[in-house]
């Protein structure tokens, strides 16, 4: 067994491994942190296929961002799992429903799966002394243009919606107002107060 199978079978058990703890464990924290360990061993795999972008970028977006936001939100939330837990037995007909639809379909996909005629030939390779960050960038910047800025307005859409829905004024708050500031004049700031002697605090 040559080493690179060795190192491929190594983060392929532990990936699928970590990613059965996911949904197994019962604290979401650890969820959580068995999730980055899944991105983590998916990158090894990543490098190992000569990808080295895309394993940089499953562990500076997923596990930089997304799965430590996860864990923020978790851990700052303090939500009451054992009550969300009162109506398991009522959701669990239709839960077991899609999942038997889903364990059908990848049976199905798994039993059918072959390769077409020329598939491995038709492999470009990128090249030679250009890396695979830059290849990407190519591609992407050129014959995706289009899509990649369609994808970045949908999520700067998106980023604006949850904020405007998820935004509340709270009652009785003092807030900066800057129209209000810049009008201020002397006489709003300040009132000047003869005192009577002998009458001050």
């Amino acid at each position: 067994m040559s080493l690179a199978a060795l190192f491929f079978y190594l983060f392929a058990g532990v990936a699928v491994a970590s990613a059965f703890m996911v949904i197994a464990s019962r604290n979401p924290v650890h969820s959580v942190l068995f999730l980055i360990l899944t991105f983590v061993n998916a990158s090894g795999l990543f490098i190992l296929i000569g990808a080295e972008y895309l394993a940089m970028l499953l562990v500076v977006v997923y596990v930089g961002a997304v799965a430590v936001l996860f864990l923020f939100v978790v851990m700052m939330l303090d939500v009451d799992f054992v009550e969300l837990r009162q109506g398991f037995l009522q959701y669990l007909p239709v839960g077991g429903l899609v999942g038997f639809i889903f364990l059908a379909e990848l049976v199905l996909v798994v039993g059918s799966w072959s390769f077409g005629q020329g598939v491995t030939g038709a492999v470009v390779a990128p090249a030679p002394g250009v890396s695979n960050a830059v290849q990407i960038g190519r591609v992407l910047y050129t014959d995706y243009v289009y899509f990649f800025q369609a994808a970045g307005l949908v999520l700067l859409v998106a980023m604006i919606g949850a904020i405007v829905l998820t935004l509340r004024h709270k009652e009785n708050v003092k807030r900066q107002s800057i129209p209000v500031q810049n009008a201020r004049t002397k006489a709003m700031a300040i009132d000047v107060v003869k005192v009577p002697s002998g009458k001050g605090l």
